[in-house]
This record gives structure tokens, sequence and C-alpha cells, in this order.
């Protein structure tokens, strides 16, 4: 823990020069330095949650944010043009892993923008546009792959496992948003009526921002908690921490499966009903 007998100052001096302590150690007594000039206002909220982000991707790797490969939209080569056009219209991601056969044999990365400017040409081929796919392990640094994406321009890379099955993808923003928080684009939905998607399971996706009164409406449930108005609210409040990726919890019958998550919220939710227990 940082000298309270020192100033704020002195404090952040002693990271300059070499002390015995391990890493781990120095790194907290930063953070814990930090937030003090935090509470001081010294710093604001944003740079010192943007500070705690820096730390984060250097000790989180591939496998803690990727997108998982159930959850990819692909593009299959063999599939006839307008139907690859739909699917990429109605995606509205920039970029596609490509595969051809099997999902493990990808064969590049198509980019919406080359497809659409291009696909009315004549003589017109999928194959001629693919862009190299980027392949990494999921042991693979944040930091090191955002280092990567920078120096080599690329935006989406290929997670593949020890058996070089494709795990997942991610992308750069994947890794800013480790740093700067959910990052809304262009193709972002913003519309409540996509909050909630049924899917042909039954269960429900559900985006972590969808509030607690929209989710009762929709699925019948009376949850209300005081001070929480969102389902990733609800889900880190009865947990009492951020859940991993995977990880299923039950709340009065409803259990949630957590999709897509990072060190610090909910993004993702798949809920589905229990059965009802007998008395």
């Amino acid at each position: 823990m940082p000298d309270p007998n020192k100033s704020l100052l002195e404090r952040l001096a002693d990271f300059l020069t070499p002390q015995p302590t391990s890493p781990a150690e120095r790194r907290q007594e930063l953070i814990d330095t930090l937030r003090e000039a935090q509470t001081e206002g010294l710093i604001d909220a944003d740079a010192l949650s943007m500070i705690e982000g820096v730390f984060q991707v250097g000790q989180l790797c591939a496998r803690d944010i990727l997108i998982p490969r159930a959850q990819i939209d692909w593009i299959d080569i063999s599939q006839p043009l307008s139907e690859i056009i739909k699917s990429v219209i109605t995606a509205a991601h920039s970029r596609f892993p490509v595969f051809e056969g099997t999902r493990d044999n990808v064969i590049g990365t198509l980019l919406a923008k080359d497809l659409l400017r291009h696909s009315s040409e004549k003589d017109f081929q999928v194959r001629d546009w693919l862009r190299p796919a980027v392949f990494i392990p999921e042991s693979k640094r944040l930091s090191v792959l955002l280092r990567d994406f920078k120096d080599n321009r690329n935006h989406l890379a290929i997670v593949v496992d020890e058996y070089s099955s494709v795990a997942g993808v991610i992308t750069i923003e994947d890794v800013l948003e480790q740093i700067v928080g959910d990052i809304e684009d262009e193709h972002d939905i913003d519309e409540e009526a996509d909050n909630l998607i049924s899917l042909d399971n039954g269960d429900i996706r559900v985006k972590g921002i969808t509030e607690l009164e929209q989710f009762n409406e929709t699925l019948g449930t009376q949850f209300e908690v005081e001070d929480i108005e969102t389902v990733a609210g609800l889900v880190i409040q009865h947990l009492g921490r951020v859940p991993k990726m995977g990880e299923l919890i039950e709340i009065d019958g409803v259990e949630f499966e957590v999709q897509r998550a990072d060190p610090r919220q909910i993004h993702i939710l798949l809920a589905r009903q229990l059965p009802k227990k007998p008395d």
C-alpha cells in the first residue's frame, strides 16, 4: 500500500526509481495512488478508467475477449454472390472471415467495401478480393496484438486454439474497448427493439444495457432492484462481481449465460426461463 506519510507527488515520483517490490505490487501501488489522485480531483474519472484499462490490456490475452466461433458472421465462399451480398448487408460489419468447406478452413477476409463497390463488375469473383487472414493463438497478449494491428494495419484476427481450430475472432475495436470502454460505431444498434432478440432455440439474446422494465415486459418477469436499471446491472449485483464469458447465472427462475463480457462490463447475454420447480 502507498505510504500515507508521503505526499501524492512524492509517491508518484517513487515509481521513477527502482524498488525491491515485485512488478505486480508496484502496479497495484500505482493504481491505488492514481485512484487517490482522482479522489483529490487531480485527474478525472474518465482518465482514471482509461489508465486502468491500459493495465488490463497488459494482463489480458485474446481468449479473454474474443467473439466466440458461434457468434461469428461467416461468409461461405461456395454461396451464390447474391446470398453473400445479402449476408453482408444484414450483418452490417466491415470485415468478414471467409471459409471454404469447413469453418476451420478460413481462406481470407472479405471487406464489405470491396464487395459492394465491385460486385457489379463483369466477371467479379469474391475469391479475387479476399484479403489475407491473420491468425493468432488464444494466448496472445492484447498489448502485443494491439501493436501488431497498428504496425500491420490489420483490423481483424482469427483466433485459433491449440488444435488449430477456430476459437473466435477479435478486432482492433475489441481491444480498444478495454481501454476506453464500449465504442458505439455506425453499425451498432441502438433501437430498443433490438435489445432483445428471440433465437430459434427459444433463448433470448439480451444486450447488457437493456432496461429491466423492457426485459420484464418481454419475458413476463418481475425483476426490480433498487438503484439497478439494466439487465447487466442485475446480474452483476446478484453475483457481486462482473461474470466471465460463458458463465451461467440463475436468478429467480431465469438462467443467464454470458456471451460477451470484458473485465468491466457485460455486453451480451442469453436468457432462458427454467421449468418451474414442483412445490
